[in-house]
């Protein structure tokens, strides 16, 4: 686990950006029993992600992380501290995750995880924003010959990730579908996508981004496997707070749903300076460059441009992580914006 060094701030003199512009609104007084607090004091933000999906979250080739998630995790600390690096990444499995933040051993999750009603409103939990929309699917060889989940033949070996809701999708799909197949579970996600490449059985089963992820940098031959059409679940994937801290909350969430109005006005890492000299007065709100952005969330008023200028928008963080030019490859689908018939939308932030 790679972890942000508090130390290696201060020999570096907190770097300018963070010393001219203090992200914490001087106006609004921090109080001790909230989350924007707590980071705030310690200097660093908390983040739990996924022990390693390409694309999403993994430590690459350099030991960095990277992945959407991370790059989220990144801007909630552009936002909130001035610095996108000044983030611990805790890795987190399917069943750590949700106690991890109830504990508040971390301050958000970003760790591919679903909305669902049982988890918003069982789990002491809150979710903020949608960071990526996605569906369950099955890999499969293509020495099985199969096109479509219609091919499978009775008793075919199907692999899990066991106590996620890919798990509760596949055995009501079956249910409805009268699926005759034989449930593979496994404790991790790590030891499913290995037993369908050891040939213990026939399918994999997870969300579809992480199966372009896993066929793409994880299989032994990628061309030997195919994804299969079929999708059998919404999987709405995002960030998780912890409930009852509304404010905190709204930075995760209004982060989150900067990013995608970047990408619709057109700013990006590399203009949104130059942008700051419109003369769009709603564009300058939201740039920091005429006041208002900031108050009500207990930020100053450039935590946007931060964002944009060290992260990029939805657009840049999609393309860098899984668009076409990476192993992942994957296209913007139900992730464009909605002009152009996707689901990403942002409400308007005046």
């Amino acid at each position: 686990m790679m972890k942000f060094k508090l130390s290696f701030m201060i020999a570096a003199g907190m770097f300018a950006v963070v010393a001219a512009l203090p992200a914490v609104a001087s106006n609004s007084p921090l109080h001790s029993n909230t989350t924007l607090y707590d980071v705030t004091e310690r200097g660093y933000l908390r983040c739990g992600v996924n022990v390693g999906i390409m694309g999403f979250s993994a430590i690459d080739q350099t030991g960095e992380w990277a992945g959407l998630d991370v790059d989220f995790c990144r801007a909630f600390a552009a936002a909130v501290l001035g610095d996108k690096n000044a983030v611990e990444f805790v890795p987190l499995s399917a069943e750590a995750r949700f106690p991890a933040l109830q504990a508040g051993e971390i301050d958000v999750l970003t760790r591919n995880t679903t909305r669902t009603f049982k988890r918003e409103t069982g789990l002491g939990l809150d979710f903020a924003a949608v960071t990526y929309y996605d569906g369950q699917g099955f890999l499969a060889p293509k020495s099985l010959g199969i096109t479509s989940l219609r091919d499978l033949k009775p008793g075919m070996r199907i692999c899990f990730h066991t106590h996620t809701t890919t798990e509760i999708n596949l055995a009501n799909y079956a249910k409805t579908h009268n699926l005759d197949y034989k449930p593979v579970p496994f404790d991790s996600i790590e030891e499913a996508k290995t037993g369908l490449f050891l040939g213990r059985c026939d399918l994999f089963t997870t969300d579809r981004g992480a199966l372009a992820s896993i066929r793409a940098t994880e299989a032994p031959n990628p061309e030997d496997y195919v994804i299969l059409p079929d999708i059998i679940s919404k999987e709405p994937l995002g960030a998780f707070v912890r409930e009852g801290d509304t404010q905190w909350r709204n930075i995760v969430r209004w982060v989150i749903l900067a990013t995608i109005q970047a990408e619709e006005e057109g700013f990006t890492a590399a203009n949104v300076e130059s942008m700051k000299a419109s003369p769009d007065p709603a564009v300058k709100t939201m740039l920091g460059a005429l006041p208002g952005l900031g108050e009500s969330l207990g930020l100053d008023d450039q935590w946007m441009y931060r964002v944009i200028r060290q992260v990029g928008n939805y657009g840049e963080i999609f393309a860098r992580n899984l668009g076409p030019d990476t192993p992942v490859s994957l296209d913007r689908g139900l992730n464009a914006l909605w002009p152009d018939g996707g689901l990403m939308y942002a409400p308007p932030m005046g």
